[in-house]
């Protein structure tokens, strides 16, 4: 169900087949270099483009993020909310008068009259949606194919097959990030760096995690390359005198990057030199690429997505025409003090993404870097005492100069948690877990086409995309949901 049809797509099965001969050790130099050959390119990239995933791990509370506003919306949400009296704040919903400073104006206005603002500590990215460098995708959330209701209580899961593990943490922090859940080697954004290595000087620098482990950033061959905040991560007995002294140092750089005899002994090697000099030239450039940007303080996000906009600044150096990034904030499942919480966390999103927004306009590269909001999954719209639970479906953001910004994408979700048959209960499936209208597949061929991936690669790097668009019969799921120019 979540495996690619190798035959369709022969480049990812020969990146594949090349991935597991570099497990027996003597051909990972050849793995390594597949950027060198021609048949492993998707495109050839002559401009430059960066997608930046920021993932907030827990499980963002989607109804308290992008608040709805309209008079009936928003009662419905106080209400099952416990919200006070005259649409104050109560239980775990926001004051409407609270929320006036960060109401959202698309540049149409949605059906029905429906209208959101987003949460008071988000005035920067109110301020990015209304000048039209922003949007929001509503109800996005993991489908293995388009889903109602009736479908997904149905006991037939082989005609209507369901996200393995659903409400699961760390499985649908995966299944975000790569189609199949907790134990996947290989995520959508490694894929897509696959296609994009031979456009590289240095292929080792196509996908940069600035966070740490995660599946999202490591492809067929692509690898994740780590750094910290503050660059490139030095082996410590080659950066720094051992013991004190420099002809240790010397002696130890010498012993594991000299050729050897002994095959696996010479890969190794090989290997250890290829990460020494990598993280020189990531040195050597980020000395040189600085930004005038103001980054917030005492934020971990902000501090990752500085490194970013200085790793963008240093593309040159790196040789970089397309990269792809991975940064993350975490403290999102609260299933208590959502009130007490929330606040701060969103506020760190709101003004790290900003102020990556206006570095890039700084480098001068807004139009060619996009980043996108992604999550383990929405949560529940009723409260659990003072917090909300697991959920599916949830609303985020694209912020980029590329963005067909002020505008909603996707369905408004009815605010309803009743479990019945009714038209307003159709994406509901228990205490206002929202059942995606969107997958993600469909965010993210969105965010490949622009990239530069090709229709004919799209399937071969997201597995439940071909049950999606007009090919599979399905118009009203389209491959791309318009929200890039």
């Amino acid at each position: 169900m979540h495996l690619l049809d190798s035959d369709k797509h022969s480049r990812r099965a020969f990146l594949r087949r090349s991935g597991q001969l570099a497990l027996s050790g003597t051909a990972l130099p050849f793995a390594l270099n597949l950027a060198a050959m021609g048949e492993a390119a998707a495109f050839d990239a002559t401009d430059y483009k960066a997608l930046v995933c920021v993932f907030f791990y827990g499980g963002n509370d989607y109804a308290n993020t992008v608040v709805t506003y309209d008079d009936p919306s928003y009662n419905q949400y106080s209400t099952i909310r416990g919200g006070g009296a005259g649409q104050s704040a109560g239980g775990i919903a926001l004051a409407k008068f609270a929320l006036g400073g960060t109401l959202l104006n698309p540049t149409t206005p949605m059906p029905g009259g429906r209208q959101y603002a987003l949460h008071p500590a988000m005035t920067g990215m109110a301020n990015l949606f209304n000048s039209g460098k922003a949007a929001v995708q509503l109800n996005v959330g993991p489908l293995v194919a388009p889903l109602t209701k009736a479908q997904y209580l149905s006991a037939d899961r082989a005609n209507y097959p369901l996200p393995p593990k659903l409400f699961s943490h760390n499985d649908q922090q995966s299944i975000w990030q790569s189609s199949s859940p907790e134990g996947s080697t290989v995520g959508w954004g490694g894929n897509i760096g696959d296609l994009a290595l031979s456009g590289n000087g240095n292929s080792l620098f196509t996908c940069i995690n600035v966070t740490g482990n995660a599946v999202f950033l490591s492809g067929d061959s692509a690898l994740s390359y780590q750094v910290s905040t503050n660059g490139a991560v030095p082996i410590n007995g080659v950066k720094s005198n051992v013991y004190g002294s420099s002809a240790v140092k010397t002696a130890l750089a010498g012993l594991i990057q000299q050729p050897r005899t002994h095959t696996l002994e010479n890969e190794y090697n090989k290997v250890t030199a290829r990460a020494i000099g990598a993280e020189a030239q990531i040195s050597t450039s980020l000395a040189a690429s600085t930004v005038s940007t103001v980054f917030p303080t005492g934020n971990s996000l902000a501090d990752q997505l500085k490194l970013v906009a200085r790793l963008i600044g240093a593309r040159n150096g790196l040789g970089a025409k397309r990269q792809v990034f991975l940064v993350s904030i975490g403290g999102f499942d609260l299933h208590d003090n959502l009130i007490a919480q929330h606040p701060a966390l969103l506020g760190k999103v709101s003004d790290a993404m900003t102020a990556f927004y206006n570095a890039t306009v700084e480098l001068g590269v807004a139009n060619k870097v996009t980043a996108f909001t992604a999550s383990d999954f929405g949560r529940t719209l009723t409260s659990n005492g003072d917090g909300s639970d697991h959920g599916w479906g949830s609303h985020h953001f694209m912020v980029g100069g590329a963005v067909k910004g002020a505008a909603f994408y996707g369905t408004a979700p009815p605010v309803s948690v009743a479990n019945s048959t009714a038209a307003q209960d159709q994406w509901h499936v228990g205490q206002g877990r929202l059942l995606p209208t969107t997958a993600v597949d469909q965010y993210a061929a969105t965010m490949a086409s622009w990239f530069g991936v090709a229709d004919s690669e799209l399937s071969g790097i997201l597995p439940n995309l071909r049950r999606f668009g007009t090919a599979a019969g399905r118009p009203d799921y389209p491959t791309n949901l318009g929200f890039m120019a």
